[in-house]
């Protein structure tokens, strides 16, 4: 009995033929990276320290959304002439990180400060109000 050479397990070079071809890591997550960042909540706000090596201050973008703040931050595309990477694509994706923080936050206080690839963003938590309508 002659087999067919596609029902065949070893037919292709494909060793797990049951999936589909690998697609880049930057195609599936699309042009951005999420940077590393660390979130501290203090006695009366917010702080997110984000790290983006390679982000010019004029070009960060911060961005409220009712409880969520969306940073993006577009690395400097310069790349030496003698410098070589792999996976070149993935070094120079642009930065975003989409946070949902919540309505306790006063996002119109927010303050922003970007020193050697550090983003400190600090936001003031809202005041609670009392039933009377004066501040707690």
């Amino acid at each position: 009995m002659k087999t067919d050479e596609r029902s065949h397990p070893h037919a292709s070079n494909n060793p797990f033929p049951q999936t589909q071809a690998a697609v880049p890591a930057f195609a599936r997550k699309g042009a951005f990276r999420q940077p590393h960042y660390d979130c501290r909540e203090q006695m009366d706000a917010l702080k997110l320290v984000l790290y983006i090596p390679g982000v010019d201050a004029a070009g960060v973008d911060l961005e409220v959304r009712g409880p969520d703040l969306i940073v993006t931050a577009p690395r400097s595309h310069l790349v030496r002439a003698n410098w070589r990477a792999l996976h070149l694509e993935s070094v120079q994706r642009d930065y975003r990180l989409h946070l949902r923080l919540g309505f306790s936050l006063d996002y119109d206080a927010l303050h922003a400060e970007l020193l050697e690839g550090v983003l400190t963003i600090t936001i003031p938590k809202k005041s609670a109000v009392t039933a009377d309508g004066a501040a707690a």
